[in-house]
């Protein structure tokens, strides 16, 4: 079973730059895109497979009919039809709002979804773009609450000048906002659950003060405060560089002039490929060999033991798994 390839769905919110249709070398009549979602489970916005055997299937009628030979037999048992993860390219022409979601416990309790934790590793950056991540200094939640009703919650935050090759990790509960010119490659658990904090006293598309969920953010917002929220990480050459291991999705680096074979035979796992740059393709155990180019995404199935990553130039790929 080859990899699949699936049809991007563009999203255009008011803070959406113009950088997405160029850095995936496509044409659009959309003036601007701020998201691009590579792959999707989330309700309402299902990827589709693009081309091959099962072109035109939803991710979910794709899982119902290939199960754990897609995603794997543990990933099955655990979400069933469902994909577990969100993966996107995101970018930011204006600030977005500053934001938290909720843990698994609490998303549930709620809404009866799942929570939401996600990572940013920075493709691009202009000379001023930045992140907001953290508290500086410790909060309460009565603090919290005024600073959100004065418009001074920024003061309190940690802001970070980027640059490409940046990552962070935004476990549930840590307060974030991607900034102006920044382009992030986003990975997250399959969850629709945003509680917007503040939001510059911005108005939207129908003129009106965007909704704030001071109050439901208030329990969900973890008020640790950290040295530094950066992840930190030494990439090496032609090698797996482990960015990010957590219960939601395990995230490596490749930066390739060569090929290099990818062991997944003891993975039960499906195993997603983002390329941020350069070109080549990838060969399953079954000699299948997929084209890959700076901008898309494919989905190697479970069912996949090993996989050669073949550089036509060099290339820049992360990978993201359940493990």
């Amino acid at each position: 079973m080859k990899p699949f390839r699936f049809i991007p769905i563009f999203q255009s919110p008011i803070w959406g730059g113009r950088k997405i249709a160029a850095y995936k070398n496509i044409e659009t009549d959309r003036p601007t895109i701020g998201e691009s979602w590579e792959l999707s489970g989330v309700k309402g916005c299902e990827s589709v497979v693009a081309d091959g055997e099962y072109a035109g299937y939803a991710l979910p009628q794709l899982i119902t009919e290939l199960k754990g030979d897609l995603v794997g037999r543990k990933v099955y048992e655990r979400f069933g039809t469902e994909f577990p993860l969100l993966v996107k390219f995101i970018d930011a022409r204006d600030d977005l709002s500053i934001q938290v979601h909720p843990n698994d416990e609490l998303a549930r309790l709620r809404h009866g979804k799942n929570g939401k934790t996600e990572m940013w590793y920075v493709v691009g950056a202009d000379e001023q773009a930045h992140l907001k991540v953290g508290f500086s200094r410790s909060i309460t939640p009565e603090e919290y609450e005024r600073r959100v009703a004065d418009h001074t919650l920024t003061d309190v935050l940690c802001d970070y000048t980027v640059k490409p090759g940046d990552l962070f990790f935004l476990p549930a509960g840590r307060v974030h906002a991607i900034c102006a010119g920044t382009f992030v490659a986003e990975i997250q658990q399959t969850s629709d659950v945003t509680y917007r904090i503040y939001d510059y006293g911005r108005k939207g598309k129908d003129g009106k003060p965007r909704e704030l969920h001071t109050e439901l953010a208030k329990e969900a917002i973890d008020y640790t405060v950290l040295p530094d929220y950066r992840s930190h990480y030494a990439a090496v050459e032609n090698r797996e560089t482990k960015l990010i291991a957590c219960p939601c999705f395990t995230t490596s680096l490749y930066d390739l002039n060569r090929p290099i074979e990818k062991d997944l035979s003891a993975t039960d796992s499906f195993l997603v490929v983002m390329c941020l740059a350069g070109s080549g393709a990838l060969i399953d155990d079954e000699d299948n060999k997929t084209p890959i180019r700076q901008g898309e995404t494919l989905l190697v199935p479970a069912s996949a033991k090993r996989l050669t990553i073949l550089p036509k130039t060099k290339i820049k790929l992360l990978t993201s798994h359940i493990d």
